[in-house]
């Protein structure tokens, strides 16, 4: 049988592309406003850290930019289209979201839910590559002793490292995590940025939100902080993690060093 070619399948952008770019966008909940002038803008090839205190709306404009909610104002747009022109089917095409929490409620195999990531190219020629792909990324996340378990039966971290390779196996050229390092160790969460920085290094634009200040400080190209649904600071890492800002925005006195050997800055909360 001869397989089809997806009608919009896209070319992957050039590095510097403006893959996906938010502009002033407002989304209120109950007579609150969760986002109040949020922005945000990612190119093919960088790391862009998503930063800021709890409530700060890290979660709620990630969901924006994925197109899972649409916002009461302002603008997204995905590949200089309105965000919300696109359908599920092509928008899946596009872009790869990594909730903060990965639960299913049946016991798939480990396996199957990472070849889940390959569903938006069922039908076309790519899919002759599902396979390899799907082992790759387990490869790639540590994942592929535990292909043949249960999902349910998995720790928090197994799972989060499943999670994630579903996410790498879509091969979207924009990726959106959510906390990817949350549930992970040490060994692990540098494993996770590291992939961000290869997917940014190979064309892609990675959205990632994060608590870890120095964290975001070793990997991202750039941070945009948020604070009460506002972008407050959107800049190189130098630049905006400094410690009168933090100070301010979370609320507690901060220290900015520069690593000994690195130079990268080192964020540490005054005890």
């Amino acid at each position: 049988m001869r397989l089809r070619t997806h009608r919009g399948t896209p070319a992957r952008p050039p590095l510097g592309t403006a893959l996906l770019t938010a502009e002033a966008v407002r989304l209120q909940a109950g007579g609150r406003d969760l986002l109040a002038g949020a922005a945000v803008r990612v190119a093919a090839g960088e790391v862009v850290a998503l930063l800021g205190p709890n409530g700060a709306g890290k979660s709620t404009l990630l969901s924006v930019l994925a197109g899972d909610v649409r916002p009461d104002g302002g603008e997204v747009r995905l590949l200089d289209r309105p965000l919300a022109d696109y359908g599920a089917a092509e928008l899946a095409l596009h872009r790869a979201l990594l909730p903060q929490s990965a639960e299913l409620s049946f016991p798939f195999p480990a396996g199957e839910v990472v070849r889940m990531g390959r569903a938006p190219w069922a039908g076309t020629t790519a899919a002759a590559e599902d396979g390899a792909v799907v082992a790759e990324a387990m490869a790639a996340t540590e994942s592929t002793a535990f292909a043949g378990r249960p999902f349910t039966a998995l720790s928090g971290g197994e799972r989060a490292r499943v999670a994630l390779a579903r996410v790498l196996a879509q091969r979207a050229p924009l990726l959106l995590l959510d906390e990817p390092t949350a549930a992970l160790d040490l060994r692990h969460q540098e494993l996770v940025l590291r992939i961000a920085r290869e997917r940014a290094a190979a064309g892609d634009g990675v959205v990632v939100v994060l608590h870890d200040l120095s964290l975001a400080a070793a990997y991202a190209d750039r941070v945009v902080l948020l604070a009460n649904g506002a972008t407050v600071a959107d800049g190189p890492v130098a630049e905006v993690l400094r410690a009168p800002l933090l100070s301010e925005v979370y609320g507690h006195p901060v220290e900015v060093l520069a690593h000994p050997r690195t130079g990268v800055p080192l964020v540490l909360p005054e005890r």
